[in-house]
C-alpha cells in the first residue's frame, strides 16, 4: 500500500474514494493511451458475490451485484471520443479467471500497435507545466492535455504545417515526405521554433 501523501484511501473530508472492500475485489488495472490522455481502467470481480464494477479514471462506470454467471463481458466507453471498451471475463480453471481488455474490438496490445501507426505523441514542458500533444494522422486532429485544439493548416514548400497555440506559445506540426515509401510522411512538432522529440 502506498504511504504518505499519495495514499488513495482517505482524502480530506470527502470520504474515501475507494472502499477497503474494493481493494479485495480489484482484479485488473489497465492504462489506455487515447488522444485525449491516458485513462486508467480498473475492474472489480467478486467471485463469491458475483459483483462486477468498472472504474474509468476513478469514476464508477458500471456496477452489477449478484451476477450468477461469473464469466462474460462488460462494455463501456472511455475518453472524450467515447471509445468502446470491453472487459472479457473467462474461466481458466476451477475458480481462476482471466481478464482481457479490448478497445474498439481489438485486444489492447493490437489496438496500441495500430494506434502507434495512426498517431504521433509528444510530451513537453512549458512554463513549468507538462503537456501531452497527440496528432491523429488520419484526421489531422491535434489534442493537447485532453482537449482538441483549434488548428489552421498551411501549405509550405516542402509539405504542410498545422498551426495551433499552447498558452502564449506558437506551435505547429510540420508534415514532410520522407522520400521513402515505407516511412511515408514524417511529422515534427515545433514549439517556439524549437523541435520537440517524439515519444517512442
Amino acid at each position: 500500500m502506498a504511504s504518505g501523501d499519495d495514499s488513495p484511501i482517505f482524502e480530506d473530508d470527502e470520504g474515501p474514494p475507494y472502499s477497503l472492500e474494493k481493494m479485495t475485489d480489484l482484479v485488473a488495472v489497465w492504462d489506455v493511451a487515447l488522444s485525449d490522455g491516458v485513462h486508467k481502467i480498473e475492474f472489480e470481480h467478486g467471485t463469491t458475490s458475483g459483483k462486477r464494477v468498472v472504474y474509468v479514471d476513478g469514476k464508477e462506470e458500471i456496477r452489477k451485484e449478484w451476477m450468477f454467471k461469473l464469466v462474460g463481458k462488460e462494455t463501456f466507453c472511455v475518453g472524450a471520443a467515447k471509445t468502446k471498451a470491453t472487459i472479457n471475463i473467462d474461466a481458466v480453471s476451477g475458480f481462476a479467471y482471466e481478464y482481457t481488455l479490448e478497445i474498439n474490438g481489438k485486444s489492447l496490445k493490437k489496438y496500441m500497435e495500430s494506434r502507434s501507426k495512426t498517431t504521433n505523441t509528444w510530451v513537453l514542458q512549458l512554463d513549468n507545466e507538462d503537456f501531452r500533444v497527440v496528432l491523429e494522422k488520419d484526421t489531422m486532429d491535434v489534442w493537447c492535455n485532453g482537449k482538441k485544439m483549434e488548428t489552421a493548416g498551411e501549405f509550405v514548400d516542402d509539405g504542410t504545417e498545422t498551426h495551433f497555440s499552447i498558452g502564449n506559445h506558437d506551435c505547429y506540426i510540420k508534415a514532410v515526405s520522407s522520400g521513402k515509401r515505407k516511412e511515408g510522411i514524417i511529422h515534427t512538432l515545433i514549439v517556439d521554433n524549437r523541435e520537440i522529440a517524439e515519444i517512442p
